[in-house]
């Protein structure tokens, strides 16, 4: 249960909150990807629309509450079998709000199998000041299957002057391949770290992070590629990309959350494209 003091601002009473949940496996069969199972519950929905012709199969997930207030728990699982392609990704940004105390926890599973590729594209993540969030991406990839996903953070209500300068931020990233861990990354910031976003060494000004990280067998192959992706320059903001732990990771760092959203998107495509074979396009839920 949830009050608002602000009409835009809600706190939990007690840390209680809703657990919505959403799983969706996909399926090869016939040389076509079908959906094979779904489960979902408040406050997470999950649509399918018609791919362009072309493209994977999609799922698009609605967090139909507007938001995360603290004590709030979304657990995602997105699957794909031997065989199959999709991209499961957000319909909208996902804003979580002040907390009295309590945490708002995302806990997502991304499943690939041997011989399929799947994307997970969720839209921006806008951390508005005093909230508290704890989020862990899983990854879990067998032999000959290939991941894309990414993620993009907003520190704060950037347009109406809001930064977020206090509260709470674990973003963990764990990849396995064949059941062993690879890579695991996070990063955390508690209580007021104001200092840290404006100190040089750290964010250096920057009002949003974005990560894409990409596995296969052997992503070093394309890491030349990601960096010829990421040459040309943009006003105010950093990328580069490497190879860890056989994961192929990029970050950014923007002053201009509008500017790194398109930096990122145009990364997406072209890598994509040539990882892929797919087509050098974004959703159309993603580019509105």
């Amino acid at each position: 249960m949830s009050v608002a003091t602000l009409q835009s601002e809600p706190f939990p009473i007690g840390g209680v909150g809703v657990h919505g949940a959403a799983e969706v496996g996909f399926v090869c069969k016939q040389g076509q990807t079908r959906l094979d199972h779904l489960y979902q519950s408040d406050p997470l929905r999950v649509m399918f629309p018609n791919p362009p012709t072309g493209e994977i199969a999609n799922a698009v997930l609605v967090t139909t509450s507007g938001g995360l207030v603290g004590g709030d728990k979304l657990d995602i699982a997105i699957s794909a079998g031997p065989g199959a392609s999709a991209m499961a990704m957000a319909q909208a940004a996902e804003k979580v709000y002040r907390s009295a105390d309590a945490d708002s926890v995302i806990d997502v599973l991304l499943s690939v199998e041997q011989d399929s590729w799947l994307e997970w594209l969720p839209q921006e993540t806008i951390l508005f000041d005093g909230a508290r969030l704890a989020r862990k991406t899983t990854i879990n990839l067998e032999p000959g299957g290939k991941i894309l996903a990414g993620e993009i953070l907003v520190f704060g209500r950037i347009a109406s002057g809001e930064r977020f300068s206090r509260g709470f931020l674990r973003e963990e990233w764990n990849v396995r391949r064949g059941g062993k861990l690879i890579w695991a990354d996070a990063l955390h910031l508690d209580g007021n770290f104001k200092d840290i976003f404006s100190d040089p060494a750290c964010f250096a000004g920057s009002t949003a992070q974005a990560t894409v990280v990409y596995a296969d067998d052997n992503p070093t192959n394309l890491l030349d590629l990601a960096r010829s992706l990421l040459d040309a320059p943009v006003v105010g903001l950093r990328c580069a990309t490497t190879v860890v732990g056989g994961v192929l990771v990029v970050r950014w760092l923007g002053e201009d959350p509008a500017r790194l959203r398109r930096a990122f998107g145009e990364f997406w495509t072209g890598f994509r494209h040539a990882a892929g074979g797919l087509p050098a396009a974004l959703p159309r839920l993603w580019t509105i």
